[in-house]
């Protein structure tokens, strides 16, 4: 699941008002300590994967 770039945006500056720690920022809002950290990088969320698509074994897939 993404969320969406104002989600992101708010949960930063709300971080950066309260001087809260990645921690606590995740505890906050209820999102991964990781997520956090991946926004302060790169707060725009990605529209490609970054790994190629895998294919189905449809016969497994029945089973």
């Amino acid at each position: 699941m993404a969320y969406s770039k104002d989600f992101r945006q708010k949960v930063l500056s709300i971080r950066e008002k309260q001087d809260l720690r990645l921690l606590e920022t995740a505890e906050l809002f209820g999102v991964g300590v990781a997520s956090v950290f991946r926004w302060t990088k790169k707060p725009e969320p990605s529209k490609m994967r970054n790994k190629p698509a895998t294919k189905i074994d449809m016969e497994a897939l029945a089973r």
